[in-house]
């Protein structure tokens, strides 16, 4: 029995580690994977009831992995058209280094996919990142009916400055209107894309024609660097996009990469509090400084609606004895709202140079009080721009200088609502 039983046994049969996972050692030129499973064979034995037990594993030849290849090729192609299928924007985008304003001018949309409605009553919106999204969130109007809209229009962001252009990112939606909707319900956008503005040459505009592709989830390490829920609940929801930036990668391999990014996104966020547009200028004839409150923009939402109240309070102080303090009226339901008033304070340079003018911006509330959004401190004493702005402003007197000035959202001691 013991010699039937040598003789009744054969060897396995050999095969190669090639062979057994069907690799093709010359793909041709690498195109994306759709999904790494489609290279290794599989066996379901659920799918077929009536099969037998697998055997050995039988030899894979080249000539039977043809036809799982030329499969594979067909899902690419059919991913790709998906892709493709979305649609394509056409835009210009304009750095205005002198007005400090970015201009981004959408042109049209070209094979858009019609969603399962059937209709396109498409519009433009465009977010800046990372920020507020009602802050920096513009759109354009809708044109309706057609899978090839044009809007020729132009949406402007002020107070975009250089620093701006170096670390955000600007996001474009082609979204269907649901206002025009029967239910009106929130749909998703019909394509998107995001262009770093670092790359943008100051006072040179650029024109795109980009693929748009679907809508982005948040990573998991966006979800890790958001504010406390204590802040996002009164600022409103705002994506952050965190990657290899500089800073994260000179803390790598240290332990301290968390950390970074955690300190990178805390800077960003207190830069939303808004910035404002200031206008300075001694007047020799007046005798006095006029101070112009021009504008607002990106300003923190206090309300519940998203939005805020905005009005300007201005104050200089020591001035003992004469007019010290203004406020302008107030803008209702906006973020970048448009001022253009004039205040005047009566003194010679050389007592306005030993003065201090304090700006703050308040939400306007029907209760006993405002809400607190940010200020800035102009004198000779402070730093950066503000210093400049002071300086310059009344040493050169009938000149009206313009800056921007950012906000800062610890209120000093001397402001009190």
């Amino acid at each position: 029995m013991a010699g039937t039983a040598a003789v009744g046994w054969r060897r396995p049969q050999r095969v190669s580690m090639q062979e057994h996972m069907a690799i093709d050692v010359n793909p041709g030129p690498i195109q994306p994977i759709p999904l790494i499973s489609d290279y290794f064979p599989h066996f379901y034995p659920f799918a077929e009831p009536a099969r037998g037990a697998p055997g050995p594993h039988p030899a894979v030849s080249p000539a039977s992995s043809a036809p799982q290849h030329s499969q594979t090729q067909s899902q690419r192609e059919t991913q790709t058209t998906a892709v493709t299928t979305l649609g394509t924007l056409e835009f210009t985008l304009l750095f205005d280094a002198d007005n400090s304003a970015l201009h981004c001018t959408a042109h049209c949309a070209k094979g858009l996919k019609p969603p399962a409605s059937g209709s396109l009553d498409t519009y433009v919106k465009a977010n800046l990142l990372p920020g507020a999204s009602k802050a920096s969130q513009l759109r354009t109007r809708t044109v309706r009916g057609t899978r090839g809209p044009v809007w020729e229009e132009t949406l402007t962001y002020h107070g975009f400055t250089h620093q701006d252009a170096g670390h955000k990112t600007l996001r474009l939606c082609v979204c269907e209107d649901p206002r025009l909707r029967p239910r009106r319900r929130r749909v998703p956008p019909l394509g998107e894309l995001r262009v770093p503005l670092r790359k943008l040459v100051p006072n040179r505009d650029r024109s795109f024609s980009v693929c748009l592709e679907k809508r982005r989830l948040v990573s998991r390490v966006a979800h890790e660097t958001k504010r406390p829920e204590r802040l996002d609940t009164s600022r409103g929801m705002s994506l952050y996009e965190v990657r290899g930036t500089g800073a994260e990668q000179e803390v790598k391999g240290t332990g301290l990469g968390y950390l970074g990014i955690r300190q990178e996104v805390a800077e960003v966020a207190g830069e939303e509090r808004g910035r404002i547009l200031l206008s300075l200028c001694y007047s020799s004839q007046r005798g006095g400084l006029l101070v112009g409150v021009l504008r607002c923009a990106h300003l923190a939402p206090m309300d519940a609606n998203g939005y805020s109240d905005p009005f300007v309070r201005l104050f200089l102080h020591p001035n003992v004895g004469k007019k010290t303090k203004y406020k302008t009226s107030v803008r209702k339901k906006t973020l970048n709202p448009e001022f253009h008033e004039e205040f005047f304070y009566a003194g010679l340079r050389e007592e306005l140079a030993q003065k201090t003018l304090l700006v703050s911006v308040w939400d306007y509330d029907l209760g006993p009080a405002n809400d607190f959004i940010g200020w800035v401190q102009l004198s000779g004493r402070a730093g950066g721009e503000r210093q400049r702005h002071w300086r310059e402003c009344l040493d050169h007197s009938d000149h009206r200088l313009e800056l921007w000035h950012p906000l800062d959202g610890r209120a000093p001691l001397q402001l009190s609502d």
